[in-house]
């Protein structure tokens, strides 16, 4: 194999740079066979014969070019050299005929780009270093060439020394040298590799590019707005392929599929993305189970091999469910501490908050154990013998008795405790939950194992929600054209606040990585959701309405946020170090400085005049002003 690999690097020229000429056949025989054999070529076609990461014991004695940055160097001895696959030790020559090449290797700056030729030599014994894949062989140098110097650099190019993130952003086409930043993003370009295999040749989807531009859309999210040419005329960025993944259903594709660039105008959220990707699947004549077991394919499919495989079928439970054991709709089920109703055990109690909340029609108490929480929270209901809290000294001993045996309530253990309306008292639990979960990790104690990937479906999402504002008035919980639940339509033209949707989630860790459902396919029911229960504008929604009319298909489908998945597979902290020019938590390019304001001669083609606030001398100015990144 090495060997064949030789015979193609041997096709190109030594460090003069240039690239010798292969006869286009022989070219093709070769790629083919690299195909068939399916082993990456590294150094096809450009001016180097192998990688720094590649080369081991077994080549020894062969000849070598190799291309990259200097990492460091040691008493001008010796340098080690970096690219993108790894990093190897390079001999610096030191005799007199070689005082060229010293030359060029030890005044070149650090990152500098170099080109060395040389020979694969086994480092001298007690000189191996076990922490290197290259670590037991050296490249005795014979030819270099400096590619380009580098300057002064604003931090050093190595993932254990500490940058803001600002400084980062500023400068990330540095930043994407670190070894994490290549991982992040090579993982990422095989994950959805084999996401597009597994759709497009083993289950027959279809890659469409849909539309950048687009209009405005009732619900959902803010979204981008930019200017035509047209007096008073705006196009929309598109939160999503939503309309279109359904046309094209109406349209007979059957199965689509496309790596979606999506965008959201969210303003400041510290771990959102203005723009940001999923993969987004739509099909015709498929229900719910097809959808969920069509992702649980595709994710064990392309899932990463030095990860633990992906067991399927994923666990599944209803909003319901998730709501009343874990307060929240994505629980991380890696972990217990789960809710549990206690309502019943206080249905007598003399304690006044807990009489008052089980008067109301919805009232309910709720509790939660922490297992071995007394250190790190003494708080609330202690199981010790004292029971010695505000709260507890109210409670009668057969309540006590009644608690301890319905919690599983062991010494030293913590039991939170509130009650109210079942969705408050379950919501402010839940976040109680992922607190204590903080304080009891940081004292050492592991709950959220991160090596372990937790997966669960959510199901029977409400169709509506009320509107935070307007209470009396429905929103959609996800967006208008879900369909409800078979078993709810009639619900719709009584008390569509108690319709259930066929929407489903799903969640990793903790984390929502994807959502989708079954669409509304009938034109007469899209038209009495958007008119008579959201009072939309139906006119901004005629041409999917109008689709609908002409034998549209059942259809369904789903979005996977890809960031947030690689962010969770990868074990980075945000969403940021998965993407290879992220913007700010304020939605800034620190790179670029954008967005950037234009002048008014500009903005004239498209009838655009800037009003601008009241201190708007102060903020013309602030324009003109040397940049600042974000701190």
């Amino acid at each position: 194999m090495l060997c064949w690999l030789n015979r193609l690097h041997g096709a190109l020229s030594a460090p003069t740079g240039r690239i010798a000429h292969l006869r286009p056949s022989s070219l093709r025989r070769r790629l083919a066979l690299s195909s068939q054999r399916r082993i990456p070529e590294f150094s096809s076609f450009v001016a180097r014969t192998n990688t720094c990461g590649e080369l081991r014991s077994s080549h020894l004695g062969q000849e070598v070019t190799l291309c990259g940055w200097i990492q460091y160097r040691r008493q001008n001895v010796f340098l080690v050299l970096r690219d993108s696959h790894g990093l190897i030790q390079v001999v610096i020559p030191q005799d007199e005929s070689a005082a060229s090449v010293k030359k060029i290797l030890c005044e070149a700056p650090v990152e500098s780009v170099v080109r060395v030729s040389g020979t694969v030599i086994s480092r001298p014994p007690g000189q191996e270093n076990p922490k290197m894949p290259t670590g037991e062989i050296e490249i005795k140098v014979k030819t270099a060439e400096l590619l380009n110097s580098c300057k002064k650099l604003p931090f050093e190019i190595k993932d254990f020394v500490k940058k803001t993130e600002a400084l980062r952003l500023q400068y990330r086409y540095l930043d994407l040298r670190s070894f994490q930043m290549q991982y992040n993003l090579r993982l990422r370009s095989q994950m959805v590799m084999k996401m597009r295999e597994y759709l497009c040749n083993l289950h027959g989807f279809v890659d469409v590019e849909t539309p950048t531009l687009f209009k405005r859309t009732p619900g959902g999210a803010k979204e981008f707005v930019i200017p035509s040419r047209e007096p008073g005329k705006f196009y929309c960025l598109p939160q999503s392929p939503q309309q279109f993944k359904q046309l094209l259903m109406v349209g007979g594709l059957d199965r689509y599929f496309q790596v979606a660039r999506c965008y959201r105008d969210e303003g400041s959220r510290p771990d959102r993305q203005p723009e940001f990707t999923q993969i987004d699947i739509e099909m015709s004549f498929v229900d719910q189970t097809g959808i969920q077991s069509l992702i649980e394919g595709l994710l064990q499919y392309s899932w990463p091999s030095d990860k633990d495989p992906v067991v399927v079928p994923f666990p599944s439970m209803t909003f319901a469910e998730a709501l009343a054991s874990y307060g929240t709709d994505k629980p991380d089920t890696r972990f217990g501490m789960k809710i549990v109703d206690i309502s019943n055990v206080f249905r007598n109690t003399e304690v006044g908050f807990l009489q008052d909340a089980l008067s109301k029609p919805q009232g309910t108490v709720k509790a939660m154990c922490i297992s071995e929480g007394a250190e790190v929270l003494p708080i609330f209901l202690k199981a010790n013998r004292n029971w010695n809290s505000p709260v507890a000294k109210s409670i009668m001993e057969e309540q006590r008795s009644g608690l301890t045996r319905l919690m599983e309530i062991q010494e030293d253990d913590v039991v939170l405790l509130t009650a109210g309306e079942h969705k408050k008292a379950c919501s402010v639990l839940g976040k109680l939950r992922l607190e204590c979960a903080d304080l009891l990790e940081a004292r050492g104690l592991v709950l959220r194992d991160p090596a372990l990937f937790s997966f669960l479906w959510v199901v029977d999402f409400p169709l509506f929600l009320p509107k935070e504002e307007k209470p009396e008035k429905l929103e959609s919980a996800h967006h208008p054209f879900t369909a409800p639940h078979p078993s709810d339509v009639q619900l719709l033209y009584s008390e569509p606040e108690k319709v259930r949707s066929q929407h489903y989630d799903l969640v990793l860790n903790g984390n929502e990585i994807g959502g989708g459902s079954i669409r509304i396919h009938d034109a007469e029911l899209q038209r009495y959701i958007l008119a008579e229960l959201l009072k939309e504008d139906v006119k901004l929604l005629s041409h999917l309405l109008q689709a609908l009319e002409f034998g549209a298909p059942p259809h369904g489908g789903i979005a996977l946020g890809l960031d947030r998945l690689i962010c969770l597979v990868t074990g980075a902290p945000s969403i940021r170090d998965v993407i290879a020019f992220p913007k700010s938590f304020r939605g800034h390019d620190l790179m670029s400085n954008a967005p950037d304001s234009l002048p008014p001669e500009e903005l004239k083609p498209y009838h655009i005049q800037v009003s601008w606030p009241a201190d708007s001398e102060a903020k013309k100015s602030s324009l003109n002003q040397p940049y600042c990144p974000e701190s």
